[in-house]
């Protein structure tokens, strides 16, 4: 006797790839389908923090309901004597995974927030009804479903959920370049690989440093925190606590703020009397943070290459010294970086070190302009205002505003605006209005289609194609003359006309 009916088997294969997709790229979506056929309910794949939760997870409930079921099923044939082949074995693991997760998902979020909230590991009381269920599922005769431990498997679900709940609720938009963001910043977390992860990994991330890079104002600390609270964390069957509380796990630094001098005392520490000032013995950052814990150097670029020499000693042997000390400390913790300066060009200057970058850019993360935000979806101005407005008022309150912002942007900045500041720009914007009725720009920010065409050309975001697109249109724009913009660009008229894009055009000549 199979173990799986046909219908049974394709539910559980595409279960497994549920577990091990990205949940915030389409891939998600795509195995639900798969999952659930004509019983699927259609949803934003985009899931990001504005989303209605009442429809936003629309198909989580059933497909718990059915692995719920086809698990039952299954494990009446196990112990009624069916022997199982290797490859339904394998199937009915995951099959195990993924109805464990989602049967106690709701659970572990409730302690995840509540650990935010208390600043405090407290005891997961609803341990011994999982191990129950766990039993329940894969204690069967001479049958082996699987061979991690109950505990490394609840330590998994919770850092899982716990890392879904960081990115899913700190990075604001729903814009498609968002979506790649959160997706990048999931596998910078567990690797595209999660398989590998469960088994192999999942305790050797810290040796992995994320150089976030992009924009000023663009989000790179919330980045930053999403993953740096999302590290993973052993749990205790006996006390039924995890090992440390991961709310104050993350040290941040941000070292613009500081002097060479104090950089160096707060990440290494230093020994009383090392320099003036030092009055007692400090310990750094490095030796204040955990194993499982992480410190994030806010704004890596602006370093002095002394500084760079030691963090790059740190990087390479995981040890180094407090100022004015000979002893040697050990640091076992994760370093993220940040720094909105190009560092190719920094590098050509002199002026960080390439040995440094390389220890870096083992895991890198760039956060998009608002600008390329509004470009993937121009409704997305509407929502980020909105958020920023619901932060500052209430109700009825924060929807006027809303209103008002996006129409005096629409009125006069014009949807290509190109956001300098980013989202950081867009907070003073609604704050301008709220006060004044209008928002002015710094001068010299480029609000310019050409602006934005140079902006974009020093950025490498275009393709040849578009380039000639783009460029063809702006000298018609000019001209109103396709003979006079084929001389001009030495062009043959037939392709300048393929060429003109009629929606830029009219933003063009609406911008006049």
């Amino acid at each position: 006797m199979a173990l799986f009916t046909a219908e049974q088997q394709r539910f559980a294969e595409a279960a497994s790839g549920i577990s091990y997709c990205n949940p915030f790229l389409p891939e998600r979506i795509e195995w639900e389908k798969k999952a659930l056929g004509e019983e699927f309910t259609e949803s934003d794949w985009v899931w990001h923090p504005e989303t209605n939760p009442t429809w936003a997870f629309p198909n989580i409930t059933l497909l718990t309901t059915k692995a719920t079921e086809i698990s039952n099923s299954v494990i009446s044939k196990l112990v009624g004597g069916t022997k199982p082949t290797t490859e339904e074995l394998k199937i009915y693991e995951d099959l195990v995974l993924f109805t464990l997760y989602h049967e106690f998902e709701d659970r572990i979020l409730e302690t995840v927030e509540k650990q935010m909230t208390e600043s405090r590991s407290t005891k997961i009381t609803y341990f011994p009804k999982f191990l129950e269920r766990f039993g329940q599922l894969t204690d069967i005769e001479g049958v082996e479903v699987l061979r991690e431990q109950p505990a490394h498997l609840f330590a998994l679900f919770f850092h899982l959920r716990r890392a879904f709940f960081h990115i899913f609720s700190n990075l604001v938009g729903s814009s498609a370049a968002m979506a790649r963001l959160r997706g990048g910043i999931w596998q910078s977390i567990f690797t595209h690989d999660l398989r590998r992860y469960r088994t192999t990994l999942y305790n050797r991330m810290g040796d992995m440093t994320t150089l976030i890079t992009g924009p000023s104002g663009t989000g790179k600390e919330l980045v930053a925190r999403a993953i740096g609270y999302s590290r993973h964390l052993p749990f205790d069957p006996t006390t039924q606590k995890f090992s440390e509380d991961f709310s104050c796990s993350f040290h941040a630094l941000n070292l613009s703020a500081l002097s060479s001098t104090l950089i160096e005392s707060e990440l290494f520490g230093h020994r009383r009397g090392s320099f003036t000032g030092a009055l007692d013995d400090h310990a750094g950052w490095f030796e204040v943070c955990g194993a499982l814990g992480s410190v994030f150097l806010d704004e890596i670029g602006e370093l002095e290459t002394s500084i760079q020499v030691k963090l790059l000693r740190l990087l390479q042997t995981r040890t180094f010294q407090r100022i004015g000390d000979t002893a040697n400390l050990n640091f076992q913790g994760k370093v993220i970086a940040a720094t909105n300066r190009n560092l190719e060009l920094e590098m050509q200057e002199g002026r960080f070190r390439e040995d440094f970058y390389y220890r870096l850019c083992s895991d890198m993360i760039e956060t998009p302009s608002l600008a390329e935000q509004l470009n993937d979806n121009p409704v997305e101005l509407r929502r980020l205002a909105s958020f920023i407005c619901h932060r500052i008022l209430n109700g009825e309150a924060a929807e006027e505003l809303t209103d008002e912002v996006v129409t005096w942007v629409e009125s006069n900045l014009g949807l290509r605006y190109e956001w300098p500041g980013n989202f950081r720009e867009l907070e003073q914007c609604v704050r301008n209005v709220l006060v004044r009725g209008s928002y002015r720009p710094r001068k010299g920010a480029p609000r310019s289609f050409a602006g934005a065409l140079v902006a974009k050309l020093d950025s490498g975001d275009l393709t040849a194609d578009d380039l000639v697109r783009r460029y063809c249109t702006l000298v018609y724009s000019k001209t109103q003359n396709y003979e006079e913009t084929a001389r001009r660009l030495n062009l043959d008229r037939r392709t300048v006309k393929a060429k003109i894009d009629p929606d830029l055009l009219e933003e063009l000549q609406t911008d006049r």
